[in-house]
């Protein structure tokens, strides 16, 4: 008896109550009932928790379903009966679809006996859709490991660092795996550095995808692109004399073209676009030629402290425009000089009370000055803690600090 206490049961019945004889045996068999239109059920929120879902066959056979898949769709699945008094055709349907019945007499010992039969049928049925949504979950999030896992292995293990200067990076994705992503290798036999921090829109498991293709579109593009040798572009006039003609240029421009070429020819019906800033840096002079398509200014920090200047976008972001126009910008770093590079998450990141940390409290951290990129990376770092406190991550972080430490 104490077993049957445990089974609920909704009656499904246009009419204002089941058959009295029904639903007297329902409650001698020591089932929990309750009575409910198909619009009720279908309209509440959430829907009732049973064990069985007994309907009068006088409802339609397609509306009993969609009340039983709306209740599967919260994991219920119940055991779904019809039932009739005297219409015995009208079972046909529901037999039909898939549904159990009962049929008078409504005898108590009949109606504990079927009760308990579908209270464990609906318990089954629980277990196991719980069992595999468990190992749904499981697999999936094996799948991101393995996810995450082949993306770090496109990020750099090492960063090749030129004699008197550091580099160093912070990277914290929001998710299992991430849309931004940074790069550092060596062009030009060696004589350039190529410095990459990219944002692909979105996060999650499509983004990353995009991002793993456009890294590799960039680097193998910008090491093998067949203009990486000592071709030189001409820099605008406004820049300074012992800029122009810079080495690595052409390799920068021809990389980043091809990759939106790519991109524009091939993708652009998936939605998925990324900014981005690139550049070539000669590291005996501290010259560093850029794009910027689209990114966040990079900001330079000047070793003596001071107002900071930004390295504006000298184009669109990759992925949007065939044939869109990319200029090249030129900076200097001198001995104590950082260059900070970021993505958007950086200054989109979120206070509890869903104020972002803004371009205006960072650049008040950089002003104190550079020190060692390091340095400089620790104290936005803090910054960031600081403000966020205990609200969640909501985008991916991605800094990096070039410092030339030499003379």
């Amino acid at each position: 008896m104490e077993h049957m206490k445990k089974t609920s049961v909704l009656v499904l019945d246009d009419g204002p109550e089941p058959p009295q004889d029904l639903r007297r045996a329902l409650e001698e068999a020591g089932a929990r009932v309750r009575v409910h239109t198909p619009a009720d059920v279908l309209a509440a929120e959430p829907v009732p928790v049973v064990d069985v879902l007994l309907a009068s066959a006088e409802v339609p056979p397609n509306i009993v379903r969609a009340v039983a898949r709306r209740m599967d769709a919260q994991g219920l699945r119940p055991t779904v009966l019809a039932y009739t008094e005297h219409d015995f055709g009208a079972l046909e349907g529901h037999v039909h679809s898939g549904s159990d019945y009962l049929m008078p007499p409504f005898l108590t010992s009949l109606v504990r006996a079927r009760l308990g039969s579908c209270r464990e049928q609906a318990e089954l049925s629980r277990a196991l859709s719980e069992a595999g949504g468990e190992a749904d979950l499981l697999r999936y999030e094996r799948e991101l490991e393995i996810g995450r896992e082949i993306q770090l292995g496109f990020l750099p293990e090492s960063l090749p660092t030129p004699a008197g200067w550091g580099i160093d990076v912070r990277y914290r994705p929001a998710r299992t795996v991430a849309g931004d992503f940074y790069d550092v290798f060596e062009l030009v036999n060696r004589r350039r550095l190529g410095l990459v921090v990219a944002d692909v829109c979105d996060k999650g498991v499509g983004a990353a995808l995009f991002m793993a293709l456009i890294r590799s579109l960039l680097r193998h593009t910008a090491e093998h692109g067949g203009i990486h040798s000592l071709k030189t572009v001409d820099m605008p006039a406004r820049h300074d004399a012992r800029t122009v003609p810079m080495v690595g240029a052409a390799t920068l421009l021809n990389a980043v073209e091809a990759t939106n070429d790519y991109l524009t020819r091939n993708h652009v019906h998936q939605g998925y676009f990324a900014t981005m800033f690139f550049a070539v840096l000669d590291p005996v002079t501290g010259s560093l030629v850029y794009i910027n398509g689209g990114h966040n200014p990079p900001v330079l920090v000047r070793a003596a402290g001071g107002t900071p200047s930004t390295l504006d976008p000298t184009g669109p972001a990759v992925g949007v425009i065939r044939d869109s126009t990319f200029t090249l910008g030129h900076a200097h770093l001198d001995p104590g000089d950082v260059l900070f590079i970021y993505t958007d998450g950086v200054t989109e990141a979120r206070a509890p009370d869903r104020e972002f940390f803004g371009e205006d409290r960072m650049l008040d951290v950089l002003c104190d000055g550079a020190g060692s990129g390091d340095d400089l990376l620790r104290r936005i770092d803090g910054a960031l803690t600081g403000f966020v406190g205990t609200a969640e991550q909501s985008d991916d972080i991605t800094m990096m600090a070039v410092h030339r430490t030499g003379a």
